[in-house]
């Protein structure tokens, strides 16, 4: 990875500091928004499935449209897409005030469905705009200062979410989520960001849309080196959706001497601790490209094996047990990001949001399976909460040798 320091880039590149303050605002206003959604499924229902529930329908409803998603990222103007999601969302995040009671909890759901849908069109033009920003030189220290700065959001905005539900309610984070959405607008309106367009883009949208979308799903196919990239998040994604989505959101509802939403913020604080640090590690030690995909497996299977031990120090040993979940999260963290970075390196301009959209679809629909699977199993006693942990564990680990042995035949060069 080249060796181009986080505040040079911040410093030396205006559009880039523009893009990256827009997303870290409107990110941290989005965990303020998570942590009271979990309140109020625990205060109104005090379901483990329906917590599983909500994040099956996230998850998938960020997945449904990630096709269309890539498609405009790669038809319209990234910046717009971005600006109006962020927007729309201002508005929908006004909407969970109404939620007062257990009969309000599918149009809970259903809203937080539809916020998450106009995320992953967020997302997918994000990515696929970052590359045409900043220089191939600054790639990697661009996409590592993203995920650190995402997990920066994730840690302060989890445990200052719990801290003001706490205190405040869960109204004043849903008001607060909204107000970093409109500043997450503002900075976006006067950025510019180049793109090339796909001529065969042109036509109407509707009578050409499976014609394109097919593209982006052929792009992948021809090159079996990305083919197996798309899968890299989604092979920690199998078994994390449980371990991150559910298990991690019960035990930290049950920490004694602990508030629930300062329960779920501390556990989500060091989540995010280990996705931080776990790209900036990788900047400075995982420097040889050309072992990255095989690295990837390995670093789910370190994610697993952290994991695993969470299991066993649950009441015995707190702090131990954040450590281990900031251990496990710095593993996945980095898999997180060597795996975008080698696709936007290898996939042409004009495609790639189409491809991003459908490395998101493969990642989500694996998050939404197993976050469904750990909530019915914890809502049916089939799993306890420390056998849960170690179970999934173990699915991510053989997740991770699967992918370790997935060795791809000849690639194309990509143009």
């Amino acid at each position: 990875m080249t060796k181009i320091g986080y505040w040079d880039l911040l410093t030396s590149n205006a559009k880039f500091r523009r893009l990256w303050s827009a997303s870290v605002i409107s990110m941290l206003g989005e965990w303020f928004n998570t942590i009271a959604l979990f309140l109020l499924i625990f205060q109104y229902t005090d379901s483990e499935f329906l917590l599983g529930i909500l994040f099956t329908v996230r998850m998938l409803c960020f997945a449904f449209l990630q096709p269309i998603s890539g498609l405009l990222a790669d038809r319209m103007n990234r910046k717009h897409i971005m600006l109006w999601t962020n927007l729309l969302q201002m508005v929908l995040a006004l909407g969970f005030l109404a939620v007062d009671g257990p009969e309000d909890i599918p149009w809970m759901l259903g809203l937080s469905g539809v916020m998450m849908l106009l995320h992953g069109a967020y997302v997918t033009a994000e990515r696929a705009a970052l590359p045409n920003i900043v220089s191939k030189e600054e790639l990697a220290t661009a996409n590592a200062l993203d995920a650190a700065s995402w997990s920066t959001a994730l840690c302060l905005g989890a445990m200052l979410g719990g801290i003001v539900v706490e205190y405040f309610g869960t109204d004043a984070a849903f008001i607060i989520d909204a107000c970093t959405f409109l500043l997450g607008a503002i900075l976006l309106a006067p950025l510019t960001i180049p793109q090339t367009y796909d001529k065969d883009l042109s036509g109407p949208l509707f009578r050409t849309a499976f014609t394109n979308i097919r593209k982006g799903w052929t792009r992948i196919a021809k090159e079996a080196r990305l083919l197996r990239i798309v899968f890299a998040k989604a092979s920690w994604n199998i078994a994390g959706g449980g371990l991150a989505g559910v298990f991690l959101v019960i035990a930290g509802s049950n920490l004694d001497g602990f508030g629930v939403a300062l329960g779920f913020g501390l556990f989500f604080f060091a989540r995010g601790i280990g996705t931080g640090t776990g790209p900036i590690l990788a900047r400075k030690f995982l420097t040889n490209q050309e072992k990255w995909p095989l690295l990837i497996g390995v670093l789910v299977m370190i994610s697993g094996f952290f994991y695993f031990f969470v299991g066993f120090t649950l009441g015995m040993n707190l702090w131990l047990t954040v450590f281990l979940v900031m251990l496990a999260h710095s593993a996945s963290g980095a898999n997180w990001v060597l795996s975008t970075i080698l696709t936007q390196m290898w996939v042409e301009d004009e495609i790639r949001g189409r491809v991003f959209s459908i490395d998101m679809l493969i990642m989500s629909l694996t998050f939404s399976l197993s976050s469904a699977s750990a909530g019915f199993l914890l809502e049916k006693d089939y799993l306890t909460l420390q056998n849960g942990f170690q179970v999934f564990a173990l699915l991510m680990i053989v997740s991770g040798f699967v992918f370790t042995l997935w060795k791809p035949g000849n690639s194309m060069q990509a143009s």
